[in-house]
């Protein structure tokens, strides 16, 4: 996948509009960001954001930051592919913290 593409993913499937937050989810550790590893990825990056701060598709403005890759922590074991291994459960909290509706606020009806 390119990083382009990944971008486009990445804004789709988040509120960039709220900071430290993702739905029901609350606290420094759920903020979003974009993190770049190079020159390119950071224009890129910035690019996106900027089409998204340009075309206004919400009220409230962009938070979300593109900022410099720095250490990385991998999530622990159970979190791994938590929707696989725990379908139900995950879409009961999917469900419950109003991701899907809010991401459809947001972004309309996907292909919109």
């Amino acid at each position: 996948m390119s990083y382009e593409k990944l971008l486009e993913v990445f804004w789709r499937n988040i509120d960039p509009t709220v900071k430290d937050r993702q739905f029901c989810d609350v606290g420094s550790q759920y903020r979003t960001g974009i993190f770049h590893h190079s020159a390119e990825q950071e224009r890129l990056a910035a690019a996106s954001k900027a089409a998204l701060e340009k075309s206004k598709p919400f009220k409230q403005p962009l938070v979300t930051p593109v900022e410099q890759a720095g250490e990385f922590w991998r999530a622990e074991e159970y979190h791994q592919d938590f929707y696989k291994k725990n379908p139900v459960r995950y879409n009961y909290y999917k469900t419950g913290c109003g991701r899907d509706a809010r991401l459809k606020e947001l972004w309309g009806k996907a292909g919109d």
